[in-house]
């Protein structure tokens, strides 16, 4: 039998989500832009269409058996919660959410329905990732401590930037286009006029509606040591790079401290965008990939991408006998998650993973913003010593939006 599907935000990379769910009955379509929605509305006619989801699951939600989101960060939560406080399955773009609040809330509502969620980290259905955590978790760069991440490094300047500019909001004041209900698009963030710097496609790079390079990319970079290590929450965070009041920051340098995980050491993380990279890479033992992850172990170095890795130094690894793979191959990461909606089998991205994931990438923003080292309680979502943190944890939502 078939799923009946729902998609909220629907354009863009929303429209990839619905499509890899297309196997199933796409009953229902929602977007705030009917211009930017067209294409997925044309795919698929015999589907119910709508611009507001609190409506659209209000009316449909006992048609409705799963929902597919791909909105801007900052109505993944809002429309998340409530798709999944009627009991229904949770596809979700990353981050899963825009503040460390709404993940949380996220990762627990899926655990107490019992609901089959999956994060749209497709990387992590690829073979590349799945060989690289084998090499780390057969120990075949020894025990690991450290590990660096970096987004489009400049390897031609310092490996900290020094440009601490940030673009300020927009001054002007354009219509908004007829297709587009703003005030849906805005959801539960604070107001702001319409301007086309924000919608479709700028929005990652304003506060006020998403986190910037660590919330677009942090989740697929960092789900390899997520799961190559076995993390979760970090104890400390601590953050530099430009801060303003409205634009996301351009570029950041973050550390964060891992506790122990069983028999397994704690581990520092490191993470670098917008062309900072670890001071290290001037020595030339590493390769100066763009964009990259690179394990340290006591016995040699692990450097992957999206689609490749490599173990280092090279020529110690030469004879290298790459152990037997023992993480089953996917069957596609949309697919995977239809399956598990039908079966009650499990998914590799669900919320409760790639909830602390998202918590992680969040709270080197909230450390960036605060200008503060962060001592993290986990279980209490607080930054101990330090209230001015709140806020940037748990955002306030406009007037008539709840979660």
């Amino acid at each position: 039998s078939k799923l009946n599907i729902a998609g909220i935000g629907i354009g863009g990379r929303g429209a990839a989500d619905v499509n890899g769910a297309a196997s199933e009955n796409i009953i229902a379509l929602c977007d705030v832009d009917e211009k930017h929605a067209a294409q997925t509305f044309e795919r698929y006619p015999d589907a119910k269409q709508y611009k507001d989801f609190r409506k659209m699951l209000d009316k449909m939600h006992n048609k409705i058996d799963a929902v597919v989101i791909g909105t801007p960060d900052h109505t993944h939560a809002p429309a998340g919660m409530m798709a999944m406080k009627l009991g229904k399955h949770c596809y979700c773009e990353k981050p899963l959410a825009y503040s460390v609040y709404e993940a949380r809330m996220m990762a627990e509502i899926a655990r107490e329905k019992k609901l089959v969620t999956q994060m749209g980290t497709q990387i992590h259905a690829g073979g590349n990732y799945r060989r690289a955590v084998e090499l780390v978790q057969r120990r075949a760069i020894g025990t690991v401590r450290e590990v660096h991440v970096w987004l489009v490094a400049n390897f031609s300047g310092p490996p900290k930037p020094t440009d601490m500019s940030q673009p300020d909001a927009p001054s002007d004041r354009p219509p908004v286009p007829e297709t587009l209900d703003w005030d849906l698009w805005l959801g539960p963030a604070s107001y702001r006029p319409y301007h086309p710097a924000y919608a479709p496609f700028g929005w990652r790079y304003w506060w006020n509606f998403a986190n910037g390079q660590l919330g677009d990319f942090f989740c697929h970079y960092c789900d390899l040591e997520f799961w190559a290590l076995k993390l979760r929450h970090p104890i400390s965070v601590e953050a530099e790079g430009p801060v303003h009041p409205e634009s996301a920051a351009r570029w950041t340098i973050a550390r964060q401290q891992y506790p122990a995980r069983g028999e397994l050491p704690p581990v520092t993380l490191t993470w670098y965008s917008g062309g900072g990279y670890p001071a290290f890479m001037k020595e030339g033992k590493v390769p100066q990939w763009p964009n990259a992850v690179l394990f340290i172990g006591s016995k040699g170095m692990l450097i992957a991408d999206y689609g490749r890795h490599q173990l280092l130094p090279e020529k110690k690894f030469v004879d290298f006998k790459r152990p037997a793979p023992f993480i089953p191959d996917s069957i596609g990461h949309h697919r995977e998650w239809v399956e598990a909606c039908k079966t009650g089998g499990p998914t590799t991205c669900n919320f409760n993973y790639s909830g602390a994931l998202t918590e992680a990438a969040l709270l080197c923003n909230v450390a960036l913003r605060t200008g503060k080292k962060l001592t993290w309680d986990a279980r209490n979502l607080k930054a101990v010593g330090c209230p001015e943190a709140d806020v940037f944890i748990r955002r306030e939502y406009r007037k008539g939006w709840t979660l």
